[in-house]
């Protein structure tokens, strides 16, 4: 069996490319609640979320804003190590990353400063948003060493979370739509600079011909 040195040339761009375009969604998402109180369409995405909210749906919403709790996904990272190999070959990116990714949001917080719906605290980017993105993140791109069925399984779910989990926050009056989306670009971003920093100079065993290699 041979080995390659770090990731492919096609896989590092697919993770740059996803770098990029999270990176410049959640600037112009930043820049755009900075400069303007309400941002267009904001207001009729909440309230079209809210009027879904009936009791049954506020309750399977409270369960899954728990997929967010950075008291949960923090321990939780060590499940990565368990089940991915990779991961653990540099567990000490991945854990990083579920360390880095939220004092990032509350720096940011701070500093974008925008109060939620209906509270005065600050609510740009979404920390559950955020946490969501960073960890499934993280499972999108290690679940490639998975073979195909468990892989798109696993994929998929990991996709359809990130987006019940920032629903899960509009729907609960914690956040405007557009801090959940800030809260998810911030938590792709910092999966994909994970995912680059963790395939730097990685060996990584090649797959018999015909398999598929890692990629995002």
């Amino acid at each position: 069996m041979a080995a390659a040195v770090g990731l492919s040339l096609p896989q590092r761009r697919s993770l740059r490319g996803v770098l990029i375009a999270s990176a410049g969604c959640f600037l112009a998402l930043a820049l755009a609640v900075g400069f303007m109180p309400s941002l267009p369409g904001d207001t009729a995405v909440r309230e079209a979320l809210l009027a879904l909210a009936s009791p049954p749906v506020l309750a399977a919403m409270r369960l899954i804003n728990r997929a967010g709790s950075w008291q949960l996904l923090l321990p939780g990272s060590l499940l990565l190590l368990l089940a991915f190999r990779r991961a653990r070959e540099r567990w000490y990116v991945w854990v990083g990353l579920m360390i880095a990714a939220p004092a990032t949001e509350g720096i940011l917080k701070i500093i974008i400063g925008r109060p939620r719906p209906e509270a005065a605290s600050m609510g740009f980017p979404s920390g559950h948003a955020t946490a969501a993105a960073a960890f499934f993140g993280a499972v999108f791109y290690l679940a490639e060493s998975l073979r195909p069925p468990a892989r798109r399984l696993v994929r998929a779910a990991a996709l359809v979370v990130i987006v019940l989990v920032a629903a899960a926050r509009v729907m609960l009056r914690a956040h405007w739509p557009s801090d959940a989306l800030g809260g998810i670009a911030l938590g792709l971003t910092l999966a994909a600079a994970a995912a680059l920093l963790a395939g730097a100079g990685s060996v990584v065993t090649a797959t018999p011909a015909g398999s598929r290699v890692d990629k995002w």
